[in-house]
């Protein structure tokens, strides 16, 4: 139940979280209550059950519910989090506002979350103002029931309308960076535009690996993944030169170590970049990672979660080239990291060579001269079992093989990252003039 994503996990999660608040403030108020009060309400007949809910429960009433109050205003801040697994909510904002560097996207997650957890802790101080009253009457119970009654019945009709939509149900994935979702909305779209299949998306699910366990565990159906990823992160294999050799041997064993069917290339790679400023490229006159690593002695770096653990990222890195800098690198979100670099609070970052964000802030790739980094082309990753069950997935996502090009694939991009157009519009102008 605490594994894989999307809501149920999440849910889980939060419950657990809130308990501790709760508890504590219902054991801290029943130890209050006057041992005078409980011995003289046994006097008079009254058996344990009926002293718990007529003496001492009353009594204790304020002090729980204010245990409840804090435990809802803190979860409706973490539950922002559910995001990075897929369990939707004000936090795709926040992730999308960071992964784009868009103050405004972020804000329209962060204000309603706020506006919420104000109204939470109101109506829940309400609700502790009205049953402290010691002419709570029966009509005020009935006013309460048929809230909560109204409001199961609005459930009930969301859920029965769904359970009533006999489409098969598609989900797909993608990681938490902006040419990922949209990917993902590209998949989305094409397996949407075939009107057999409804698609459920889980975008921004973290990382490689949370997308790798899910699809793994069919938890999502798809997503796109990039081969030399695949081959290093997954496999745990040595990286190759070739990008045949690296995609036929990640298809091959996905297919046999996870069930997992490898499309074609989509057609574009997109390797990591060592990125540097445009300033300090000119500057210094420097054209590949051979040339900047007589600097970085001397300079600040960042770089993402996994590129700093992974095989084929820092620690390899380090070593081919001999990188010294002049701290530890920093750990960040990859739409912070480019930034953070051209507000010169780093000097080089780790990045991806599509992103539209590296041309709109006068940042430059520096050239892989020793040719570390594998092939990274953009592969489409899906349970085999879902490709059995329903056939004609297999033809509508192979009309996407070698349809996007790294240049196309960059102005994507840069129309979500800079121009601040919607994924979802971006794509469908993409397709239609694409016409997949």
């Amino acid at each position: 139940m605490l594994g894989g994503i999307g809501k149920t996990p999440a849910i889980v999660a939060l419950t657990l979280y809130a308990l501790l608040p709760i508890i504590r403030s219902t054991y801290t108020a029943l130890k209050q209550i006057d041992s005078g009060q409980k011995e003289a309400a046994l006097a008079l007949g009254m058996r344990k059950k009926q002293v718990l809910l007529y003496v001492e429960l009353p009594q204790a009433l304020p002090v729980i519910i204010s245990g409840v109050r804090v435990a809802t205003v803190i979860c409706v801040g973490i539950a922002t989090i559910a995001a990075a697994i897929g369990g939707g909510g004000l936090g795709v904002f926040i992730f999308r506002g960071i992964a784009t560097v868009n103050n405004i996207v972020i804000l329209a997650g962060a204000i309603p979350s706020a506006i919420i957890a104000l109204i939470a802790d109101w109506g829940i101080g309400y609700l502790e103002k009205i049953l402290s009253k010691p002419q709570f009457s029966r009509r005020s119970w009935q006013k309460i029931r048929l809230l909560l009654l109204s409001l199961l019945a609005f459930l009930v009709l969301i859920f029965w309308q769904q359970a009533t939509n006999t489409s098969p149900m598609i989900t797909i994935g993608s990681k938490n960076f902006t040419e990922q979702v949209i990917l993902g909305e590209i998949l989305a779209q094409q397996i949407e535009s075939s009107g057999v299949f409804q698609v459920k998306r889980q975008f921004n699910l973290g990382g490689t690996f949370i997308c790798h366990e899910a699809v793994k565990a069919g938890k999502i159906d798809g997503y796109v993944e990039y081969s030399g990823t695949a081959l290093t992160a997954i496999l745990k294999q040595q990286p190759l030169k070739d990008p045949k050799q690296t995609q036929g041997l990640v298809k091959q064993a996905y297919r046999e170590k996870f069930g997992l069917a490898v499309f074609p290339s989509l057609g574009f790679e997109n390797t990591f970049a060592i990125v540097i400023r445009g300033e300090d490229a000119r500057k210094y006159n420097l054209k590949t990672i051979s040339d900047a690593a007589v600097y970085t002695p001397n300079w600040r770096a960042a770089f993402g979660y996994e590129f700093i653990t992974r095989e084929d990222g820092l620690p390899g890195l380090s070593q081919t080239y001999n990188l010294a800098f002049a701290e530890s690198p920093q750990s960040m979100e990859l739409g912070l990291i480019y930034r953070a670099l051209a507000d010169k609070q780093v000097d080089l970052v780790a990045g991806n060579s599509t992103d539209g964000l590296i041309k709109v802030l006068d940042l430059y790739i520096l050239t892989d001269d020793r040719k570390y980094f594998p092939p990274y082309d953009a592969v489409v990753i899906f349970h085999q079992e879902t490709l059995d069950k329903y056939p004609q997935l297999t033809t509508i996502i192979n009309r996407l093989n070698g349809a996007i090009t790294a240049t196309e694939m960059q102005e994507l991009n840069y129309l979500v990252d800079n121009q601040l157009q919607s994924v979802e519009s971006a794509v469908r102008e993409f397709i239609r003039v694409k016409n997949f």
